[in-house]
Parts: C-alpha cells; structure tokens; sequence
C-alpha cells in the first residue's frame, strides 16, 4: 500500500467511527470511500454496527455495498441522511 493509500484507510477509518447504530448514512465514491464500506462491513459482522443503511451515490458504490452486505435504501424511504463519507478531491 502506498502512503497516500495508507492516509486515505486512516481517513476512511476514523469517519466509519462517526457512524452510530441505526443511521442513514451517505455512501460516496472512490478509493477512499472503498476503505469506508470496508471497515462498515467489518463492524457490521462483527456487531459493532447494527440497524444502518447506505444511500449510495453511483453503481459502483452500490454493487460494492452489496458484495460486502451493507445494508441499503433510497431517498424514497429516507430523506433524511444522518452522515456521509465521501473523499476529498482537493483542500486547500
């Protein structure tokens, strides 16, 4: 892994920890965001998480929520999104 993925898993890692049971939480796109479902995914088979949904923001998203067992819904369902995890592409 090089640093700047190392520095974006770490990122990833400490906004999963912003997520609480039974939240709607926002699902970007991207390399940082793939680290996110990741560690979502782990606290979700391991208990630490229970009762989320992901509202993703593309397919790609989507597909990889599914393949990790990331529970989903829509905004027809839920207007209201508690927290999103998304990248950033540039700060200044």
């Amino acid at each position: 892994m090089t640093p700047q993925e190392k520095l974006k898993q770490q990122a990833a890692h400490a906004a999963v920890e912003w997520i609480e049971n039974g939240m709607i939480v926002g699902l970007g796109t991207g390399s940082t965001v793939r680290f996110a479902l990741e560690k979502i995914a782990e606290k979700i088979r391991t208990g630490e998480l229970q009762h989320i949904a992901g509202i993703p923001s593309s397919e790609q998203t989507e597909l990889r929520s599914r393949e990790l067992g990331i529970p989903l819904t829509d905004f027809a369902a839920h207007t209201v999104i508690d927290v999103t995890i998304d990248g950033a592409d540039e700060v200044d």
